[in-house]
């Protein structure tokens, strides 16, 4: 684990620019992670610029609001954004911002379109949630299973699936999504035993 203040970074200026080297003090190398500050409102603070010129690294990113408030400019649109803001902007998108008050931070995380792929599984399975507490469970079988093409055999996936498939009544499809759940994860067999998501399954065996 590394830990890191934004404060205890060094403050790089890069022209107008004040660059905190993130991702070199943090060691991160799944994706690319910096953070931009500005001092006083007005500064500039993200750069004008695309991720397909010379010195770009292609890549999707994402901005947060750290601190403060900075004024975006993306794709012919500016808009203010606060505290706890995220903008994403694609590869082929100009963007720029400035802090629209003073000590304003903006963390950037940026990667290849793709290649942070693939999405972790219980995302699938947190998405279907909502749809889950709705009693819409066709609905939670449909936001879970396109985590399958990713984690066909992924055992929390697969049980989550089970429970869904089992409360929509199709218990043919739950028992085969419960084996397979079974093969990649042995704590669910023990999960199974008591879920009430699954007593139509028990009480039809």
């Amino acid at each position: 684990m590394t830990r890191v203040s934004l404060d205890e970074l060094d403050a790089v200026g890069i022209g107008e620019l004040t660059w905190r080297p993130l991702r070199r003090a943090l060691g991160t190398t799944a994706f690319g992670v910096s953070a931009w500050t500005a001092a006083a409102a007005g500064d500039q603070l993200i750069e004008p610029h695309d991720e397909t010129t010379a010195g770009a690294a292609g890549h999707e990113e994402l901005y947060l609001v750290l601190r403060g408030r900075a004024t975006f400019a993306v794709g012919g649109e500016t808009f203010d954004a606060g505290v706890g803001t995220f903008v994403q902007v694609d590869v082929g998108t100009h963007r720029a911002a400035v802090a629209a008050e003073p000590d304003t931070a903006v963390v950037v995380i940026g990667g290849v379109p793709g290649a942070a792929l693939p999405v972790s599984a219980h995302e699938f399975f947190y998405a279907a949630e909502p749809a889950y507490r709705a009693g819409d469970y066709e609905r939670a079988v449909a936001i879970a299973s396109e985590g399958l093409a990713e984690w066909p055999d992924h055992g929390l996936l697969n049980y989550q699936l089970a429970c869904y498939l089992a409360l929509a009544g199709r218990l043919d499809e739950a028992r085969e999504r419960l084996a397979i759940a079974y093969a990649g994860d042995e704590r669910t067999r023990a999960w199974a035993a008591e879920d009430d998501d699954l007593a139509a399954l028990r009480e039809a065996s």
